[in-house]
C-alpha cells in the first residue's frame, strides 16, 4: 500500500482521505495550522486546500516536495466572481504548479468531484469516477491503483496538459452547483 499526506482537513481532505484509507493505505492529515510544521511523510502529498493556498503552502515546505507525487486537486476559480479561472489562458492549477514543483510528479485529480461522491462512493447512484491527468505513468499508476482500491472508479485521463479540460469541467460543475442547477451530491461519472 501507500503512504499519503493530505493537507487540508475540510470536506475534500477528509473525504480524500476517507477513500484512501478504505483502500488500504496509511493516511495523514496536515492542517492549516500544522502547515510547515508537519512534515510531508507520505509518498504521495494530496493538496486538498483552495488553490490561492498552494503559494504559501510550497514556501512552506521548501525542498520537500523533490521526488513526491504531488496531487492538485484545486479548481482555480476567481472566487469574488465564480466567472472566470484566474490562471493564464491555455494553462491550468497543475501546470503552474508543476512549474514551481519541478522535482515532484505532479498529478491532477478529484477536481470534478464534490466530497459527498468520495464518501458516498456513487453520484445519482452510479459509481464515481475520479480522472487523473499526469504526466509520469507510474505515479499515476500508484494514484488511480489507489482509488479504485478504495472503492470508486478512476481513469487515466491523459498527460498534465488535460488539466486544463478537468478544470474547465470543475469550474462549470462548481458554478452549476452554486447557482443551485445541480446538487453537490451529483458528480461526475462514467457509464
Amino acid at each position: 500500500m501507500t503512504s499519503f499526506t493530505i493537507i487540508g482537513t475540510g470536506n475534500m481532505g477528509t473525504a480524500i482521505g476517507g477513500l484512501l484509507a478504505d483502500g488500504g493505505n496509511t493516511v495523514t492529515h496536515i492542517s492549516h495550522s500544522d502547515i510547515g510544521t508537519k512534515p510531508l511523510d507520505g509518498d504521495v502529498v494530496v493538496l486538498a486546500v483552495p488553490y490561492p493556498a498552494i503559494a504559501a503552502i510550497i514556501s512552506a515546505y521548501p525542498g520537500a516536495f523533490d521526488g513526491k507525487t504531488v496531487v492538485d486537486i484545486t479548481n482555480p476559480l476567481n472566487f469574488e466572481t465564480f466567472d472566470s479561472l484566474v490562471v493564464p489562458v491555455g494553462s491550468s492549477a497543475a501546470a503552474e504548479l508543476a512549474a514551481a514543483l519541478p522535482g515532484a510528479k505532479v498529478l491532477k485529480a478529484f477536481n470534478t468531484n464534490f466530497a459527498a461522491t468520495l464518501v458516498g462512493k456513487s453520484a445519482n447512484g452510479a459509481k464515481t469516477t475520479v480522472l487523473v491527468a499526469g504526466d509520469d505513468a507510474a505515479a499515476k499508476k500508484v494514484l488511480t491503483d489507489a482509488v479504485q482500491a478504495g472503492g470508486v472508479e478512476a481513469i487515466d485521463a491523459g498527460s498534465l496538459a488535460r488539466a486544463h479540460e478537468l478544470e474547465a469541467i470543475g469550474f462549470l460543475q462548481l458554478t452549476l452547483a452554486i447557482g443551485e442547477k445541480i446538487g453537490w451530491t451529483g458528480g461526475f461519472t462514467i457509464a
